[in-house]
């Protein structure tokens, strides 16, 4: 017993993982509640299946923490081949819901492979950048991690759900981490911040404000360098400004009218509170109306009245904002928060690469979910329709998180050990 797994786990994360769920599990009982109604623990209600799915997961976390932690790492291949498989089958098995087909009928439940694609994903990169030494600095290394990350991610987009595939790119948080040169980060930041401007102002005005930075940056550069090299200064310039023409033809041409509408509501060059603008306006004003404290369990006239569609799913935030007001909504921000920061100390303390890029993938997935899903619910980001992890109404979505938590905990556990 001295030496029980129990004792060495990292029992602040598990703590945080099990108040976020049962949380969850009281406001997926709020948001599908109706008084008289078939009782809320039938398997036929989301509240029963949320129940049995947590259980599973409860299970299946005690049984990875009863394995030798070098399982992770022997099986991450089989384990991902397995994912993709399961993926590719939905084509040709899978059942469509709300115009996707990313979900297998098993009896009365649904199984989603997308959300254990991201399990799978952690492992394997894991296992490529440690046990292959891979050197992210060599374009073939970064070619084949991005081969392992954007396969799941192209099978998802043609289910099509590009907003579960967007969370793959938490993973490139990880490469960062590992040595990714930053230069990756700046373009990509740089492309969204174009991006954005571009569709806010008119194409010469953010070329003009392109050639006005570069110009800037050449005269800093040469007021701390004798004779900076222009020629990147221009490439910069060239290539800036085709990335700026070519938004229009992204915005109207491969974007569909449903993505433009949501951008054209956020950017406010347009006001749909009854169309398109409908869930965001709901949420809103759920969670503005919730105060400081909150109107108390089962007392929410937004989600009583049904106003906020998918409530219990991914708007699953607007409850906590109303029923628990502004003191509810802090403490759940600051518990993921919490969580988050945890698992990223923790995996510091790691003196294996496999156990610690595990560790940053499962922080990093869990920060992206977080960032749109509340974004989304408060109106500053576009609706994507990804859940809030551990506490959105979601039977894979749970037991995938659960299981990829658990792994975290087995590693950090044996962290001082090799087997």
């Amino acid at each position: 017993m001295k030496d029980s797994v129990f004792l060495r786990m990292d029992w602040v994360s598990l703590l945080l993982y099990l108040f976020l769920v049962g949380f969850g599990l009281v406001n997926i009982y709020s948001a599908t509640y109706l008084e008289g109604a078939q009782s809320l623990m039938s398997l036929s209600t989301p509240f029963g299946k949320q129940l049995l799915f947590m259980g599973l997961s409860f299970l299946g976390g005690g049984f990875l923490l009863a394995l030798r932690v070098k399982f992770f790492e022997q099986f991450s291949t089989p384990i991902y081949i397995s994912a993709m498989l399961l993926l590719v089958g939905l084509f040709f098995f899978g059942k469509t819901i709300s115009g996707a087909r990313s979900w297998y009928a098993i009896g009365g439940f649904g199984l989603q492979p997308a959300e254990f694609a991201k399990m799978a994903t952690a492992l394997l990169l894991s296992k490529v950048i440690s046990q292959f030494q891979t050197n992210l600095k060599s374009i073939r290394s970064l070619f084949k991690l991005a081969g392992i990350i954007s396969l799941p991610a192209l099978l998802i987009v043609l289910q099509p759900d590009p907003g579960s595939a967007l969370v793959f790119g938490a993973f490139f948080f990880v490469l960062f981490r590992e040595g990714l040169n930053y230069i990756f980060l700046i373009i990509l930041s740089s492309a969204l911040i174009l991006f954005v401007l571009t569709l806010v102002f008119a194409i010469p005005v953010v070329i003009s404000l392109v050639i006005i930075l570069l110009s800037l940056l050449f005269y800093l550069f040469k007021r701390m360098r004798y004779n900076p090299p222009v020629l990147p200064f221009i490439l910069s310039g060239i290539m800036a400004t085709g990335f700026i023409f070519s938004v229009d033809f992204i915005f109207n041409e491969i974007f569909e009218q449903r993505h433009r509408d949501r951008f054209n509501i956020i950017l406010g060059k347009e006001v749909d509170t009854q169309g398109v603008g409908y869930n965001i306006n709901q949420s809103k004003i759920a969670i503005g109306s919730g105060g400081f404290q909150g109107k108390g369990f089962l007392k929410g006239t937004q989600t009583k009245g049904d106003f906020v569609p998918e409530q219990h799913t991914d708007y699953i935030f607007s409850i906590i904002g109303e029923e628990w007001g502004f003191l509810g909504s802090i403490l759940v921000i600051g518990c993921f928060a919490a969580l988050i920061i945890r698992i990223l100390w923790q995996a510091e303390k790691q003196t294996n690469q496999f156990r610690r890029v595990f560790s940053y993938s499962v922080s990093s997935i869990l920060f992206v979910h977080f960032l749109i899903n509340i974004g989304m619910s408060l109106g500053l980001i576009p609706t994507i329709g990804i859940p809030l992890l551990l506490v959105s109404y979601g039977g894979s979505s749970l037991l995938a998180t659960s299981l990829m938590f658990f792994i975290y905990l087995n590693m950090d556990a044996n962290r001082l050990r090799d087997w």
